[in-house]
């Protein structure tokens, strides 16, 4: 198995005037990567930031933070080559949002930038399948996109259990209410990035946190690979 337990917290729980010092600060208590909301006002109801704020947290945190962007936008391809130059690893669009994604995803890949495809809630995963083998990662939301704080959809587990069961190299992240609490139920499922917003940022003790995630992860990929 290729794939491997990955934490990334959700930098949109974090106080936004010390942006940057709140990435330092995640990379410090072990996260493996950084996953930043750009929405647009239009594909969700929120909004948030663009591709100046990518680029000026790039230079903040040096070139070692991997910047996963979950790009919530209603035109994702208007902004490929601006993410990529603002310093993006990887680009993380809706299937929702567009009605071409193997251009898009031939865009980012030619842009430097990984491929991750996202589905919401009332997405099947079979929607997304088709295009499984050409991307890095598919990201099945466990809530609504577009406001942090919900309640985490037990009932998204299936998606994530097919697509392991499909795809068994196939980074897969989940991203919605995830912490202490739901983690057992993802990482059973067969997901392996776990993204984590209040539970990981709001914590007295992120480091422990991200630890017990981790751990939760690569229990459950230890355990699939024995019962194989």
């Amino acid at each position: 198995m290729a794939y491997s337990a990955k934490i990334g917290p959700s930098i949109l729980s974090s106080d936004l005037s010390c942006l940057g010092s709140e990435c330092v600060r995640m990379m410090e208590c072990g996260a493996d990567y950084l996953h930043l909301d750009v929405m647009d006002g239009h594909f969700v109801p929120n909004l948030t930031f663009g591709h100046p704020m990518v680029e000026c947290l790039r230079k903040s945190v040096g070139q070692d933070p991997f910047f996963d962007m979950h790009m919530m936008v209603s035109r994702p391809e208007q902004w490929v080559k601006p993410m990529a130059a603002a310093g993006a690893n990887q680009y993380t669009f809706h299937l929702e949002a567009t009605t071409n994604p193997g251009n898009l995803i031939k865009e980012i890949r030619e842009s430097g930038m990984k491929v991750g495809l996202a589905i919401k809630p009332g997405t099947t995963v079979e929607e997304l399948a088709p295009w499984a083998n050409q991307i890095d990662m598919a990201l099945v939301m466990t809530v609504e996109p577009g406001f942090g704080g919900q309640k985490f959809m037990e009932d998204m587990m299936p998606k994530v259990s097919w697509l392991r069961s499909q795809f068994p190299s196939l980074d897969i992240e989940v991203d919605g209410g995830v912490g202490p609490d739901t983690i057992h139920k993802c990482a059973e499922a067969g997901a392996n990035m776990i993204v984590s917003g209040s539970a990981v940022i709001g914590s007295d003790d992120p480091r422990s946190v991200i630890a017990l995630l981790r751990t939760a992860v690569s229990e459950a990929i230890q355990k699939r690979s024995l019962d194989r």
